[in-house]
């Protein structure tokens, strides 16, 4: 039924006698008016001359593109606004200002395809709203604000597209006190036909991560660690060519990131800090010239060299991990020399010492430490064999089990996601792969092209789990674990010029700001500036 039929029927169950006649006074050309009421039709523009002590008021194919703000300023005694069968597209904020009496407000069969979100604002006694059959794909957020006395509410006959625009919509429908007819989607075309209140605003994924460039530090670098010494957040970099640990952190004044210290590495490939109460530890692990530990033991002192680190074991180191043992820290280093051997280092009075051999032989490229069933573990990747997974017992790593289908892996991160841990893997030709443990062993889950990839690097960003599959080929990829679906989703591309061979990546937060730091081996050192994007705003 057309609007103007809603008009008749509803004055007529008012009792009220609906023929038309002209009245005495102002009434505007094409318009018939009654002592408190009027119909225009035809008419190029809003009409002007009407007496302002109207009641009720319809508007059909009028010639106005657009409502305007203050449409109405001169009539506010309006109760009944009825719009229909005309041509205009736009509803501006404010347009319906003043009107502070109307209860009924019939915006129907028109052509409208854009109304702006405070377009309502301030018809405080609004009972009955109709929008139905126009143009519209979505509403504004808040688009009902302040329409408390809203008891019926009309939006059929739109082609909604329902994807994020739409969810305030979805979970406004259930809270508010009012009967809302909402009609049905026609895009996407997985939703199409789909009626609104069917819709399950929990399916809707509407928080995304947006990675915009924010710095560059100009030498490339194997890795990134992010650590807190005396309560201020650090970042150190591993930068084999200019041969040093550099150590950046905030400055307030500046803005952005400087240099706090350069510790001498020549052919560093990785920089692992551990902080013990007032003292800064890294540990170099260096190609060539041997392994170093540097301290700083007061954060008024300047980091020395401190120790030479297992020169007959150590003698092509390719990772540095961390990890605590019956309460102590302790290192692990992947040796990817055929002579030499991955070794755990511990805390043996003021330095670290072999604590044990591990795969011996086996040219490890990766060490990565987890927690599985309440007890350390260890997981070393290597170029020789699978993934062997080793158990902390009796005082030593012991071989515990080999990951099934997975050949060539060079690294290994994992994460936790809803008590469960999960694996990424990273392989250089082929395809990387997320895996889950399932209390005995890790079983296949996802598996992502990968081409030239060193890197596939699991980060808690806030609450969203990203991953980062690197390229040296061509685009990096930012996926994020979907926990109802345990998979990578894709999030977004980063990729050259300024990305160019990613190795590592760390996440920090600086001045309640969010960053994410990339070590680059072909190019200098990224930093992105991470924001969260409302996409139903």
């Amino acid at each position: 039924m057309g609007g103007t039929g809603i008009l008749l029927l509803l004055l007529a169950g008012a009792g009220v006698q609906v023929a038309w006649r002209s009245a005495k006074g102002k009434c505007s050309l094409r318009c018939s008016c009654s002592k408190d009421r009027a119909l225009c039709e035809g008419s190029p523009d809003l009409p002007e001359s009407l007496p302002p002590t109207l009641l009720s008021l319809s508007l059909v194919r009028i010639g106005v593109t657009q409502l305007k703000a203050g449409s109405f300023l001169k009539m506010p005694s309006l109760h009944l606004l009825l719009f229909t069968s005309n041509s205009f597209s736009v509803i501006e904020d404010d347009a319906f200002a003043g009107l502070s009496h109307l209860q009924y407000l019939f915006i129907e069969d028109n052509e409208i395809g854009s109304i702006s979100k405070n377009a309502l604002r301030g018809l405080r006694s609004l009972t009955h709203l109709s929008l139905a059959n126009n143009q519209l794909e979505t509403l504004p957020r808040f688009l009902f604000r302040g329409l408390e006395t809203l008891t019926h509410v009309d939006l059929r006959g739109n082609p909604f597209q329902c994807d994020c625009r739409i969810l305030w919509l979805l979970q406004w429908m259930p809270a508010v006190n009012a009967s809302v007819g909402t009609g049905a989607c026609a895009g996407p075309t997985a939703l199409a036909h789909l009626q609104l209140h069917h819709l399950d605003p929990k399916t809707f994924k509407c928080k995304a991560i947006e990675l915009s460039r924010f710095q560059t530090v100009g030498e490339s670098a194997l890795g990134v660690e992010s650590f807190s010494y005396q309560g201020e957040p650090h970042v150190i970099l591993a930068q084999p060519f200019a041969g040093r640990c550099l150590v950046l952190t905030w400055d307030y004044g500046l803005q952005r990131f400087q240099t706090k210290e350069e510790l001498s590495a020549p052919s560093v490939v990785s920089c692992k800090p551990l902080v013990l109460g007032p003292c800064l530890y890294v540990l170099a692990a260096r190609l060539w010239g041997g392994s170093q530990l540097w301290a700083q033991h007061s954060p008024d002192l300047r980091p020395a060299l401190m120790q030479a680190l297992a020169p007959r074991q150590l003698l092509r180191p390719n990772d540095a991990e961390l990890l605590w043992l019956d309460k102590q820290p302790c290192f692990v280093v992947a040796d990817a020399s055929k002579a030499g051997s991955t070794t755990l280092l511990c805390r043996d009075g003021s330095g670290f010492y072999p604590r044990q051999s591990l795969h011996a032989w086996h040219r490890d490229t990766d060490a990565e430490a987890l927690e599985l069933d309440g007890r350390p573990h260890l997981l070393l990747a290597s170029v020789s064999q699978r993934p062997v997974l080793f158990h902390w017992s009796g005082g030593r790593f012991e071989r515990r089990t080999d990951i099934p289908e997975a050949e060539d892996v060079y690294a290994t991160h994992h994460f936790q996601a809803g008590g469960e841990v999960f694996l990424c893997l990273t392989r250089y030709i082929g395809d990387s792969m997320v895996m889950r443990w399932d209390g005995s062993m890790f079983r296949l889950l996802q598996q992502l092209p990968s081409r030239g990839a060193h890197v596939f690097q699991p980060l808690l960003i806030a609450k969203d789990q990203l991953a980062i599959l690197g390229s040296d080929f061509a685009f990096s990829h930012v996926f994020r674990f979907e926990p109802d679906k345990k998979l990578l989703e894709p999030l977004q591309e980063l990729g050259p010029p300024a990305l160019v061979a990613p190795r590592a990546f760390a996440h920090v937060v600086m001045a309640g700001k969010r960053f994410l730091f990339a070590a680059c081996f072909k190019g200098p050192a990224q930093i992105y500036r991470v924001r969260e994007l409302d996409l139903s705003a």
